[in-house]
């Protein structure tokens, strides 16, 4: 099984799941990351990092965020691999307990 980032990190993008990941298996979007599949290896260091509890072992996810596992895996093979944390969006602290924010997902 893989992790998978979810509709939480949308307008959020906190960073501190990427300093733990020892597989550089993030990648970075506008104002979304997202976990490369083929790449994660399953060590769930960053579960426990997320300040807006995005990331999620594919078998956990709630119902409503399964189509993320395709998008992850999408996403990650045209956005960039980042392996540094960096700042959060600066509108992170006001959307990270919204919901329904996948309209605001910028490719």
């Amino acid at each position: 099984m893989t992790f998978v980032v979810t509709e939480n990190c949308i307008r959020c993008k906190y960073t501190d799941c990427v300093d733990v990941c020892p597989a550089d298996c993030f990648h970075e979007g506008p104002n979304f990351l997202v976990i490369n599949p083929e790449t994660c290896i399953d060590c769930s260091l960053c579960v426990q990092e997320c300040p807006a509890d995005a990331i999620y072992e594919e078998s956990d996810l709630p119902d409503d965020q399964r189509h993320f596992i395709e998008l992850n895996a999408e996403l990650a093979q045209v956005w960039p691999v980042i392996s540094e944390a960096g700042t959060p969006l600066p509108e992170a602290e006001q959307w990270i307990d919204q919901g329904e924010k996948l309209q605001f997902l910028e490719r």
